[in-house]
């Protein structure tokens, strides 16, 4: 007796109905559309205009100690290569250095008060130019342009039948002199991670349970909804703050990143960064449907803390629109507090205002998802 043979398939058999199948669903499910095909466009169009690579008015602060025709001359010289924008005009060297440390300002520049007589007399007149190395782009191109300014201030003077090479720029790197990359990155990065972890972890977290429907079975109890999204952040707080701890052994002792501030100071302001992050991530979970969309959510707020929030990019490069539109970033605030304290030793009176900021955020978010929750509660 031959056994019946089994009719053989098809290579690619029931693959045209699967695609049919798959397509419907795409089609039903509008979240992935819309993060397939609208969001890329988007964040293609927000950086292409946000990001540029060009080091162009960077803040500057002047110390000019001579008054003299010729010190206003070479500072329009420094003006005019587009690379420096005097914002602030210093009375003495604490403010100065003040300037400085606090942010406001990357690059200084000091003329003593003797630089026109030096000048004309032929001597070299030494021109002081401290900058912020927390920034090792800026670093390098403020060196190149300044004493290029220097060179050609020099040669015109010694075409006009004058001494020759009368003014001399002499540079200072500040917080790090040696213009170590992970000097500026490493610091930056702790914000990025942090975020991101966070706002992923909570946000799985709630629309996990959403999916299992004990979520709905907490609703039902006396629990309010802000006690509810409390304890739910607590947890996570602490592993942000945990984190923070690992993050920062591992910045001073592999990649050997001193901390010149205060530490007390730093995790006194990771907790308003830390809450408006999970408050991100409620609010997430609030309006995501599955674990898939949570994800894609919490991914979108990534690519824009990387580009438009200082981290890699000078914000003040960018059009006006979009460096109000960094203003709304939270990372923008907690790397400035990061490199304030870690590379320049700033303290509390230098960045109070962006941890007022970002506790403002935080109370915000948290508010405004136990209200979201809420609704969906009611609805649901």
């Amino acid at each position: 007796m031959t056994l019946a043979r089994r009719p053989r398939r098809a290579l690619f058999a029931g693959a045209g109905p699967v695609c049919r199948k798959e397509i419907t669903h795409i089609l039903r499910e509008r979240a992935t559309l819309f993060f397939a095909l609208f969001i890329p466009v988007v964040q293609l169009i927000l950086f292409g205009f946000a990001i540029d690579t060009n080091i162009r008015q960077v803040p500057t602060v002047v110390l000019d100690q001579a008054h003299t025709q010729e010190s206003r001359r070479l500072l329009d010289a420094f003006v005019n290569t587009d690379v420096f924008a005097i914002r602030y005009v210093a009375a003495s060297d604490d403010e100065l250095t003040e300037r400085i440390v606090s942010g406001k300002a990357r690059v200084g520049i000091k003329i003593p008060v003797d630089f026109s007589r030096r000048v004309q007399e032929g001597v070299p007149a030494a021109v002081l130019l401290l900058v912020d190395g927390s920034d090792s782009n800026i670093t390098g191109q403020a060196l190149n342009v300044a004493t290029g300014v220097a060179l050609r201030e020099s040669l015109r003077r010694a075409l006009g039948g004058r001494a020759a090479l009368a003014v001399e720029v002499r540079p200072r790197v500040l917080f790090n002199p040696g213009t170590r990359s992970p000097n500026f990155f490493v610091p930056g990065m702790i914000a990025i991670v942090m975020q991101a972890m966070l706002i992923l972890l909570v946000a799985l977290s709630i629309v996990r349970e959403r999916e299992r429907g004990t979520l709905d079975q907490l609703s039902l109890t006396p629990v309010s909804p802000l006690g509810l999204m409390v304890g739910k952040m607590t947890p996570y707080g602490v592993l942000g703050f945990l984190e923070l701890c690992a993050i920062l052994s591992v910045m001073r002792f592999v990649f050997q990143v001193p901390v010149h501030g205060s530490l007390l100071l730093l995790f006194a302001f990771a907790v308003p960064f830390i809450l408006v992050t999970l408050g991100i991530g409620l609010l997430i979970s609030t309006r995501a449907r599955s674990q898939g969309e949570a994800f894609q959510l919490a991914f979108g707020t990534l690519l824009p803390s990387v580009f438009l929030s200082g981290y890699i990019f000078l914000i003040d490069n960018m059009p006006l629109v979009f460096q109000w539109i960094s203003r709304i970033i939270p990372a923008t605030y907690f790397i400035a507090i990061l490199r304030g304290i870690i590379l320049r030793g700033a303290g509390f009176a230098e960045l109070w205002l962006q941890g007022l900021v970002l506790l403002f955020m935080g109370c915000a978010a948290v508010a405004l998802a136990a209200v979201q929750f809420v609704r969906r509660v009611r609805e649901g």
